[in-house]
């Protein structure tokens, strides 16, 4: 029977990568991310709704929803971030359930993760069988986020101040995995892990 896990972490932590290496077992990943990036396109009712509340001074020239400019809204402030949330939190959560159905219809045995920054948060790990939290320190987080993004020291302490703490993230979690090493250790765990969500699935 197929088994919807939820993979999350804060931001740096290395839940995408880790993505990937499921990926490359046989799982098939359902992007929260790039789900919300196609709801935000021109024309979604998302942005509609976005832009009717926070403004036109959110989008660009082009009429693409300027992200940089809502991240410091939201960022800045918990009630504007709430309202953001409740417009792609539900849209977000019927997505995934409509790829995860589909996935379903031709690979009953499947092994589908959703790759949510925000599982925890968002009230979506109740909607999963297992959740998995990458569990990173903050010295490395800090690195990873800088290393790939054009955001100020100061900006990356403020995103991670806005996400649940690990500890609370942990609570939530049936299985862990720890990334302060190398890539070469997180896929060891991954692969480590996989065989026993396939267990999972089988006696489900």
């Amino acid at each position: 029977m197929s088994l919807l896990v939820g993979l999350t972490g804060g931001i740096g932590s290395g839940k995408t990568l880790a993505a990937s290496f499921f990926k490359e077992l046989g799982a098939y990943i359902i992007d929260a991310d790039q789900l919300s990036r196609n709801l935000v396109r021109p024309g979604q009712t998302a942005l509609n709704e976005i832009v009717e509340y926070f403004g036109q001074d959110i989008l660009d020239d082009k009429g693409n929803l300027n992200r940089g400019k809502l991240a410091k809204i939201v960022f800045q402030n918990s009630k504007e971030k709430a309202v953001l949330e409740n417009i792609l939190h539900p849209k977000i959560f019927k997505k995934e359930q409509e790829e995860f159905l589909k996935i379903c219809a031709h690979d009953a045995s499947a092994i589908v993760i959703i790759d949510a920054a925000l599982l925890i948060e968002s009230g979506n790990y109740k909607h999963v069988n297992k959740v998995i939290v990458v569990r990173s320190n903050e010295e490395s987080q800090i690195q990873r986020i800088l290393s790939r993004n054009d955001f100020s020291f100061d900006e990356v302490k403020t995103r991670m101040n806005n996400q649940m703490s690990l500890d609370n993230k942990i609570e939530y979690a049936d299985f862990i995995l720890d990334n302060d090493l190398q890539q070469a250790d997180l896929r060891k765990r991954v692969e480590e892990l996989y065989p026993k969500l396939l267990s999972i699935s089988k006696t489900r």
